[in-house]
């Protein structure tokens, strides 16, 4: 199964991407997760993506285009994958098209959780109390709503063109929006 979650920052994705991940037996590949590992490792691409988004913005396309098709050449995406923060535009969508095809397979849905925005504005906040990230402050927060609906929400316009966009209601207890992701993929 090759699917991709889509949703503003603070939606619950990550959350929902890692249940739905182990329910199918897929790996869960989040490019956030992926640069703040590097961000911690203090690589290279780490000072360049902390700088990016301690203004709130968005890494490039080219550098984030190269960590996914990384990723999705590994033995353990050869059955499927769910992605988690990519892609964000559409350049980064037809460069996963392209990577896909060239694998000769393509995405098989696309959820995408529908939500309050204050109140993910709100869970940001909290959640930068309990993990201390830094970068999750509330001007952070609502710049990353405005660059979300300005780049990332047309992407949901392009797979409901395709036929594989799944709206599902991202309100509510944690597994009570985990059961209705899942009732939508069988």
């Amino acid at each position: 199964m090759r699917l991709l979650i889509l949703g503003p920052p603070g939606a619950g994705k990550g959350t929902q991407a890692s249940r739905i991940a182990e329910h199918f037996g897929i790996p869960a590949i989040s490019t956030g997760d992926i640069f703040r590992a590097n961000i911690k490792n203090e690589t290279e691409l780490g000072l360049q993506v902390k700088s990016i988004l301690a203004s709130g913005g968005y890494v490039s396309d080219e550098i984030t285009n190269a960590i996914v098709e990384d990723r999705l050449a590994q033995e353990d995406c050869a059955d499927g994958f769910l992605l988690d923060g990519y892609p964000r535009t559409l350049g980064q969508v037809d460069a996963l098209d392209a990577m896909l095809a060239a694998r000769g397979v393509a995405l098989e849905k696309v959820l995408e959780l529908t939500v309050d925005e204050d109140e993910v504005v709100e869970r940001i906040v909290k959640r930068a109390a309990v993990s201390g990230r830094a970068d999750d402050t509330e001007e952070v927060a609502r710049e990353r709503m405005a660059v979300y609906r300005r780049e990332t929400e047309p992407l949901a316009a392009v797979y409901d063109e395709h036929g594989i966009l799944v709206r599902v209601d991202g309100m509510g207890e944690i597994d009570e929006v985990t059961a209705r992701l899942i009732a939508a993929l069988t």
